[in-house]
């Protein structure tokens, strides 16, 4: 079906009516960074007008430690990014707030607040510490991030593009008990950027439902970071879910085609017909601005969606799918919300 005002605006209409979460955003680094240069105030004047315009109740953002800090700072960096939260919070009282548990984050959407909820992208925080993990916790993180694309003392990531390295693990000792150890705690296991191998040691340690925060689907888009069909099934027969990832690598293998919306649905269809809608929601990542943090070389990759404000290009292809009213809804955020409920309460 093509385009049309009244659906864009159906889209649209869906983002105020339902509750819409992220699964994945680079907020703190992000803000970080900025604050180190003497802003102050940015997720209120960077960030919030296009969360506002998207419609967005609630984002978990990531605690990211870029190689560089590796290993020495991996900690203060961590800890520096949640400081820098907190200096929001005390310069924008009233606009968004931390949340620890389902509980909060609706209140938050009650009060008229963005939600932040907060989660490792990699562990290289806790080192080989796992007495840390606890103190992370006490700090509001719910969410474990196993790896991020490399390896760490829980597991080995995998990455974008082949790389030469040399033989691959799964979850080692430490990340066994890091998996228990999180479990104990009431924070879920987000599985994004684990190499096969680790994943499926999760499914053989862990029982419980695991999130694959911002991954798509391996058989749309040749990629390591994407999830293979028989994952995909896994994950949602445990009650697990995934969420849709708006760079362009991920979205398809043309690394210089032009990939929109259009592409990005084509992995909502194909978790549908392969798990239901149940195991699906939104996990932009969105990275664009992200690209200074790389490093050195040429990128091809972009965001297919350009940013929070445009989020619902992609409900708008769901709706010209034909996905029902119930379906769209628990895509936004109902699916993610009942997946929080389970895991962390």
């Amino acid at each position: 079906m093509e385009r049309t005002t009244e659906t864009a605006l159906r889209a649209c209409d869906r983002h105020k009516c339902f509750f819409v979460a992220d699964a994945h955003f680079d907020l703190l680094p992000l803000i970080l960074k900025k604050r180190l240069k003497g802003r102050t105030k940015v997720i209120e004047t960077d960030y919030l007008p296009s969360l506002r315009e998207g419609g967005v109740d609630l984002v978990i953002s990531s605690l990211f430690v870029e190689n560089a800090f590796l290993p020495e700072q991996a900690l203060r960096n961590a800890l520096d990014q949640i400081a820098a939260l907190h200096e929001e919070l005390e310069e924008s009282p009233g606009l968004f707030t931390l949340c620890r548990n389902t509980s909060e984050i609706v209140a938050a959407k009650e009060r008229g607040e963005l939600a932040i909820l907060l989660s490792f992208e990699g562990v290289e925080p806790l080192g080989s510490d796992l007495g840390l993990l606890r103190v992370f916790h006490e700090l509001g993180v719910r969410g474990v991030g196993i790896t991020w694309s490399r390896r760490n003392h829980a597991a080995d990531g995998c990455f974008f593009k082949p790389v030469d390295e040399g033989r691959k693990g799964g979850l080692t000792d430490f990340g066994v008990r890091l998996l228990r150890e999180a479990a104990r705690l009431g924070m879920y296991l987000d599985v994004s950027h684990l190499n096969d191998e680790g994943l499926a040691d999760v499914f053989a340690f862990h029982d419980g439902p695991v999130l694959a925060s911002h991954s798509n689907c391996r058989s749309l888009a040749g990629t390591m970071r994407n999830l293979t069909d028989a994952q995909i099934r896994t994950l949602a027969s445990r009650g697990g879910m995934m969420g849709m990832n708006v760079c362009s690598t991920f979205v398809g293998d043309a690394e210089h085609a032009t990939m929109t919306a259009v592409e990005l649905a084509d992995h909502v269809d194909h978790i549908r017909d392969l798990a239901g809608t149940q195991a699906v929601g939104f996990g932009f990542d969105f990275c664009d601005e992200m690209r200074d943090f790389s490093g050195p070389g040429p990128f091809v990759n972009y965001d297919c969606i350009k940013g929070h404000s445009n989020a619902s290009l992609l409900t708008e292809q769901l709706l010209l799918r034909g996905y029902a009213e119930q379906e769209i809804e628990n895509i936004l955020g109902g699916n993610l919300m009942r997946f929080l409920r389970a895991a962390i309460g």
